[in-house]
């Protein structure tokens, strides 16, 4: 018996036995109640029946259908086996649309509801966020936002023995039995890499569903297969979200921009961070040994790669290292002592003129916004007058598209107006936001890779300026979290 397996695939495993029986001359008969139950794709159905069966001696019989190989079968068989494989094509695209619809709807199908989550107990295909596991989520972002890799993270779970997945649904269902039942305690909490990744990369904690990010290659092979991400199908809001758009953000920043170790099994705590001014791509970091004091470097890597497409960008490390310490250490004295100045200075608050155009803005938006419902209500006059005949045809043509134009430029003016309103209150909440961090890093004595990720964008550095003198400048230009260059 195959139950569970397609009729258009021949691999089926009781079926693959059977064959082997037929191999070693143990069958000479197989039964099957029509033709369908031994396979639904023609072109093997075809082989099976005009080729492998008469040279082994096998006979064929198809009981409903009164087919039989010894007795010579039927000119319609090849219809039949067309007919089969097309039943099964057209079931499996009717499936396929059934899917779909449930995918639009922001159904979320599966057989068992990804960790910080678990299924609705009312509404079908709904997930709702389970509080008693939510927090291995929480931990795992909190742990790649601060600078730690997939392979670190895996180490901390593994060591605090964080449970997986899989042994939590074991633990409440008793599913994966064959895994856990009876094995030691360090499969409880057996961790992978590529699990944590799966986490990090995973939508769904920001409340999105991602669909058809595989396929199989066919109605007839199911063996799964990538698709690229432009064929991917994404549902925004099916879910609560764990994960703030934020936090998920750069966490995808930081896996972009992975930290390679150098030889001596180190990582260098800017990787990621340094960017050349003039190209946009990452300076790669050297030392240099033939010194008694060797030290480390940082240059352009699209000019390392010798095609002359950029300059040098040359910086020391212990420069670019001092520069950004003290920055960080000046922006936490003035939180320390003077956080209202502060914003101020991040919100330029203290510019009336900027201060002016925003309240000049609020105006202007309260002034189309009632012109806006005035016009709207016009016009609805208008139409009744025309309806009751009160103006003629040529007025109400005329005036309708003046009103109509009106109305296409206040809905513009307004949309341009609250989005500019509003960007000023996005400005607001990250300048507390990016306060509110420097709060945790006070008084920094020392720089890492969770401070520098935790604070610091991006480092943009320029090419040097040698001066008549033999001096040297640079300008170094920092992008901080949520608010950009402020230096």
């Amino acid at each position: 018996m195959d139950d569970g397996w397609s009729g258009t695939n021949f691999e089926r495993p009781d079926f693959q036995r059977m064959m082997d029986d037929v191999e070693a001359g143990k069958v000479n008969c197989i039964v099957t109640k029509d033709l369908s139950r031994f396979g639904r794709e023609h072109v093997m159905m075809d082989y099976y029946l005009e080729f492998l069966f008469p040279e082994k001696r096998v006979r064929y019989i198809a009981v409903a259908e009164n087919e039989d190989t010894e007795k010579g079968l039927s000119d319609f068989v090849p219809f039949k086996n067309l007919f089969n494989e097309w039943f099964a094509k057209d079931t499996s695209r009717k499936v396929k649309a059934a899917f779909k619809a449930k995918f639009a709807t922001g159904q979320r199908i599966g057989a068992y509801a990804p960790i910080g989550y678990r299924k609705h107990p009312e509404i079908k295909n709904k997930l709702i966020i389970d509080e008693e596991t939510r927090w291995i989520v929480e931990k795992i972002f909190d742990l790649a936002i601060h600078g730690r890799g997939a392979a670190s993270i895996t180490r901390i779970l593994i060591m605090e023995k964080v449970p997986t997945p899989g042994f939590i649904n074991f633990q409440r269902d008793g599913t994966f039995a064959n895994i856990y039942a009876g094995a030691p305690e360090e499969k409880s909490y057996a961790w992978t890499i590529a699990q944590v990744k799966s986490i990090m990369k995973d939508e769904t904690y920001i409340g999105h569903t991602i669909h058809y990010r595989e396929t199989n290659i066919s109605f007839k092979n199911k063996r799964r297969i990538r698709k690229p991400q432009s064929e991917w199908v994404r549902v925004e809001n099916t879910q609560e979200p764990i994960i703030s758009e934020q936090v998920f953000r750069q966490v995808q920043e930081q896996i972009a921009n992975r930290r390679r170790k150098c030889k001596d099994g180190t990582t260098q705590i800017f990787s990621g961070l340094v960017k050349c001014a003039d190209c946009g791509w990452s300076l790669s970091y050297g030392e240099n040994r033939q010194n008694s004091k060797p030290y480390g470097h940082y240059h352009c890597s699209k000019y390392g790669q010798g095609t002359r497409q950029c300059s040098m960008h040359y910086i020391r490390y212990d420069v670019l290292y001092a520069y950004v310490l003290s920055r960080l250490q000046y922006w936490s004295r003035l939180v320390q002592h003077d956080e209202e100045r502060l914003l101020k200075r991040l919100l330029n608050a203290n510019d009336k003129g900027q201060a002016a155009a925003r309240k000049k803005q609020a105006a202007e938006l309260n002034k189309a916004e009632k012109r806006k419902a005035e016009v709207d209500t016009l016009f609805a006059r208008m139409y009744e007058d025309w309806a009751a005949g009160r103006i003629t045809e040529y007025n109400f043509s005329m005036l309708s598209g003046k009103y109509q134009s009106e109305q296409a430029e206040l809905d513009t003016k307004i949309e341009q107006l609250q989005s500019a309103i509003a960007t000023e209150s996005q400005n607001a909440a990250d300048a507390e936001k990016w306060i509110a961090l420097m709060k945790e890093c006070v008084n920094p004595t020392e720089l890492t890779a969770e401070l520098l990720n935790t604070l610091i964008e991006k480092i943009v550095v320029h090419e040097a300026v040698k001066g008549e003198d033999g001096s040297r400048e640079q300008e170094v230009e920092i992008f901080y979290r949520f608010i950009g260059k402020i230096d």
